[in-house]
């Protein structure tokens, strides 16, 4: 009887990761942005957009890992 690899699959533990970081660069870029920061970027707010992104990353490999599961075989053949 096969099983999936439920919490131990890669994208899983990546998905994880990426979520975490991506909160937290938002969450800098949302509040601790000065002014300065903005100048020196050229007026582009880096670390909201790459938090968006790493979120949405997060997301992308979450639904990949519950539509597609891995499916571990037996080890009895």
């Amino acid at each position: 009887m096969a099983r999936k690899a439920g919490l131990f699959d890669l994208r899983l533990v990546i998905a994880l990761l990426f979520g975490v970081y991506g909160i937290v660069l938002t969450v800098v870029g949302l509040g601790f942005t000065s002014s300065d920061d903005l100048a020196k970027a050229d007026g582009l707010n880096i670390n909201l957009w790459s938090g968006v992104g790493m979120v949405v990353l997060a997301v992308l490999f979450a639904v990949w890992n519950f539509a597609r599961p891995v499916v571990v075989p037996d080890g009895d053949s």
